[in-house]
C-alpha cells in the first residue's frame, strides 16, 4: 500500500520545522496510538521499558536535550503503537532505522518493520521540507510504502486508508501546533539547536 502527501505550515519556516520533527518526543506525542520512541540495541525489551511521559518538548524543554534526543541517520529506534482498525487493535513493536537525514536538504528517510498478535508490516517512509513561495512558511512532502499482512490485511484497503489518513492529518495537526507554540516564544532557541545537531 502506498500513501503520500502533502502538508502546508503557514507561518513556521523549514529550520523550526526540521527541529520539532527531529525530535522523538515531539513525533511521539503527536502520533495517536504511540507510547514511545526511543533508540534500542540488542538488549532492548518492548516489554520492559518505560517510557518518561514527562519529557518536555519545545518550547518548554532544554535545548541541549532537544539536541541530544534528535534523530540521528543509522540509528535504529523502536515504538510501541497502538492502532485501532475496525474491530482490530493491535498492539505493534516496531523497529525503525533512520536511513538518510540530511539537515541542508531538510530530507529524512526511514525504514521499518512491526508486528503485533497475528499481524505485521514493513515500511519505507520519508519526508521532504520545503519552503513556501512567499518565505514565511514549509511544505512538508511525504511517504509511505507499505506491506501489510495479517488480519489488517484481510480488512482491505477500504478499512486501512481512512485509519491511515485519519492518523496523518492529526499527526500534522497535532505537529503544526507545537510549531506555532515554538514559534510564539522562540527567541532563538531552534537556531541554536540546529547548531548543536
Amino acid at each position: 500500500m502506498e500513501f503520500d502527501g502533502e502538508f502546508e505550515l503557514e507561518d513556521v519556516p523549514p529550520e523550526k520545522a526540521w527541529v520539532v520533527l527531529s525530535d522523538p518526543i515531539a513525533v511521539r506525542n503527536s502520533l495517536k496510538g504511540c507510547q514511545y520512541i526511543t533508540p534500542m540495541d540488542d538488549d532492548f525489551s518492548y516489554d520492559d521499558y518505560e517510557a518518561d511521559e514527562d519529557a518536555e518538548t519545545l518550547p518548554d524543554a532544554d535545548p541541549e536535550a532537544v539536541a541530544a534526543r534528535a534523530f540521528v541517520e543509522g540509528q535504529e529506534y523502536a515504538a510501541l503503537m497502538q492502532v485501532g482498525v475496525g474491530s482490530v487493535k493491535p498492539r505493534f513493536e516496531t523497529s525503525v532505522t533512520i536511513q538518510e537525514r540530511d539537515e541542508e536538504e531538510f530530507i529524512m528517510t526511514a525504514t521499518g518493520t512491526g508486528t503485533a498478535s497475528g499481524s505485521s508490516f514493513s515500511m519505507d517512509s520519508g519526508m521532504h521540507i520545503h519552503p513556501l513561495e512567499d518565505g514565511a512558511g514549509s511544505r512538508i512532502e511525504w511517504w509511505t510504502e507499505a506491506d501489510i499482512s495479517g488480519r489488517i490485511a484481510q480488512l482491505g484497503s477500504r478499512v486501512i486508508n481512512p485509519v491511515a489518513n485519519k492518523i496523518v492529518n492529526n499527526f500534522f495537526s497535532d505537529i503544526e501546533k507545537q510549531m506555532s507554540d515554538v514559534d510564539e516564544t522562540d527567541s532563538g532557541i531552534t537556531d541554536r539547536i540546529r547548531g548543536m545537531l
